[in-house]
């Protein structure tokens, strides 16, 4: 069964004369910070994606657990214990975009430093995913695809700003669609090969990611894009994750300045001297560094809520209280 978790809290994006978004644009030194992996790895059924994503996350968060999110009816359960590789599991039976949202903010509140979705895939074509909302709301307009396509894509974008926003290294497998072609064999045979395609989820997804890997039916994985300049379009037979793609990564990744803590800014958020000013310069500085849709828990009603939203809420209350002091 589904982790039961409370209910969203909706909080209006822009309400009328909202002081929030209407902050100057502010230019800064550039930096280059430590940062967190955003890494997909798509492929065919029997491809190794499953196994080879649990390395790569066991090899990021070292000795500390992590958390998968499963749809894959506990298939990552199935390699608990090899080379080491531990994790919480939370198996998803129904595919709502929503639904990945609130288990995002779950994790965060756990502070596991890595999540694992297997697959993304499902919650575009799945079971309740982005494409069966889109039908839902189609049906309520006559079939308007127009009208359906205005609900889903909030949702679907919702999702990935989420995953994105997510305050530790995050990997995601996609299923890959599948195509049969006729290759010359060794003994100069055709014979019908598998190839990956395009990955199963809304087109143009993978560019969300800093590193983009494909796998073949052969465990061979290819680099298809890359940041980190030791992956640059390294093609890897039988890759050992935690090896040969999480330690270069991390390697990379760590090579800068300390970041931003996004719990220090709900700890700021939360402080009971805040004040409406105060926190209209918080939000600014929280946008300014891409962490707006950071997931969390509502401090208040434990409701799945975003970073962003919750400043935005709390400012809001104490303008109303105070008279925007």
């Amino acid at each position: 069964m589904n982790q039961q978790l409370p209910p969203p809290t909706h909080i209006g994006r822009r309400p009328a004369a909202d002081e929030f978004d209407d902050a100057p644009f502010t230019f800064r030194p550039a930096t280059k910070d430590k940062a967190k992996a955003r890494i997909a790895v798509q492929g065919v059924s029997g491809s190794g994606k499953t196994w080879t994503s649990l390395s790569i996350a066991h090899g990021l968060a070292g000795d500390a657990p992590f958390a998968v999110i499963d749809t894959e009816r506990g298939a990552a359960s199935l390699y608990v214990g090899i080379n080491g590789v531990r994790f919480d599991t939370l198996q998803m039976h129904r595919y709502d975009p929503r639904d990945l949202v609130k288990a995002l903010a779950a994790a965060a509140q756990r502070e596991y430093p890595v999540i694992v979705v297997d697959s993304l895939s499902h919650f575009w074509k799945g079971t309740d995913g982005t494409l069966q909302q889109v039908d839902k709301a189609k049906s309520r307009y006559g079939g308007n695809s127009f009208a359906g396509w205005k609900e889903g894509t909030p949702m679907q974008n919702d999702m990935i700003d989420a995953l994105l926003a997510y305050p530790g290294h995050v990997v995601v497998t996609m299923r890959s669609h599948t195509e049969w072609v006729l290759q010359e064999n060794d003994r100069g045979r055709k014979e019908p090969v598998a190839m990956g395609m395009r990955a199963e989820q809304r087109k143009g997804v993978e560019y969300e990611f800093g590193l983009v890997c494909s796998m073949d039916i052969d465990n061979t994985l290819t680099v298809l894009k890359s940041r980190c300049p030791a992956l640059h379009r390294k093609v890897i037979t039988s890759p050992s994750g935690a090896m040969d793609i999480a330690k270069p990564l991390l390697d990379w990744l760590n090579d800068g300045a300390t970041p931003a803590d996004p719990a220090a800014y709900i700890d700021r958020a939360l402080d009971p001297q805040a004040t409406y000013q105060g926190l209209l310069g918080l939000y600014a500085e929280v946008e300014s560094r891409g962490l707006i849709a950071t997931p969390l828990l509502h401090p208040g009603t434990g409701a799945p809520a975003s970073l962003g939203d919750y400043i935005k809420e709390r400012g809001s209350a104490l303008k109303q209280a105070t008279g925007g002091a």
